[in-house]
């Protein structure tokens, strides 16, 4: 079961609420909780690369891989997704395959006044977006979209993204061709 993490703004708070698991936690506990998500240890190392490598690898596997009883196997997972340091399990697509073969990035700079968000939203929403950051420097989003063909990215600026009111400008990067397309993250090692 994934889990669905909402993060919000507090005012007057350096640190967001998080709901984690029908849980409301408050800023402070949560300040408590990303000290203890970073409490793993060689075992849980392990596990997370060994299942970014294959979400779909079972548990006796991980566990004879690992010279470890199945249950424990499971019993970390869980904890691990609990601490919210497993969020989710994905299938990778071959965008080509679906006839998504037009991967661009679009730099888009606003009227939003920082940390408000309301554009991000509007822009999550769009199906084609794949990611969307929050920026530093003269851009205040990046979106990472695929799309069929540059007919269907000239729809999705005009259709959406042109009839977002405090959208001010747009910079449009295409992918001519992708080198590296990983979720994969380093895990630093413990000493």
């Amino acid at each position: 079961m994934a889990s669905i993490i909402l993060i919000f703004v507090v005012p007057d708070h350096p640190l967001p609420a998080v709901f984690l698991r029908n849980k409301f936690i408050a800023p402070d506990v949560y300040s408590e909780q990303r000290m203890e998500i970073g409490m793993i240890d060689e075992k849980d190392i392990k596990i997370l690369n060994i299942l970014q490598e294959n979400a779909r690898t079972s548990n006796a596997e991980i566990a004879r891989q690992l010279d470890m009883a199945p249950s424990g196997v499971l019993e970390r997972i869980r904890k691990l997704e609990e601490r919210g340091i497993i969020t989710g399990y994905e299938t990778r697509l071959n965008a080509e395959a679906l006839g998504l073969g037009l991967t661009a990035f679009i730099f888009v700079r606003t009227d939003d006044q920082a940390g408000r968000g309301a554009t991000a939203r509007q822009i999550a929403k769009i199906p084609e977006a794949q990611e969307v950051y929050d920026v530093a420097g003269e851009d205040c989003y990046l979106v990472k979209v695929r799309v069929r063909d540059t007919h269907h990215l000239m729809q999705l600026m005009r259709e959406h993204l042109g009839k977002m009111k405090s959208v001010r400008s747009t910079r449009t990067t295409i992918v001519l061709e992708t080198l590296k397309d990983s979720g994969r993250m380093l895990i630093p090692e413990k000493n």
